[in-house]
């Protein structure tokens, strides 16, 4: 039975680096590593599914992330202003049923 062999990323950046860049064969890589081609060529894909996100400026909140913040702190305040309503009714209710004598 066939191991399943743990690559890590850094030594699959590294292979990848000499596919696409050295322009080393798939199969001396493959053999070399003892990895299936089809295994080589997900991890390009994977590597271009991923490179957006790479290449975004580290630090820098982008138009989507700072309006998904100002989305939940306007929810975060709206959920807190129904919470001080509610508590004021659940006040009115109590002293209202005291003076009535249902307390």
């Amino acid at each position: 039975m066939n191991q399943r062999k743990h690559i890590p990323p850094q030594d699959k950046a590294k292979i990848l680096k000499r596919y696409l860049v050295d322009k080393a064969a798939a199969s001396d890589l493959c053999d070399q590593y003892g990895i299936q081609p089809t295994q080589l060529y997900a991890w390009q894909r994977k590597l271009f599914e991923n490179a957006a996100a790479a290449l975004e400026p580290q630090g820098r909140v982008t138009r989507r992330q700072k309006a998904e913040e100002e989305r939940i702190t306007a929810l975060h305040q709206r959920l807190a202003k129904k919470d001080e309503v509610l508590a004021e009714l659940m006040e009115e209710h109590v002293a209202l049923k005291k003076k009535l004598g249902g307390i």
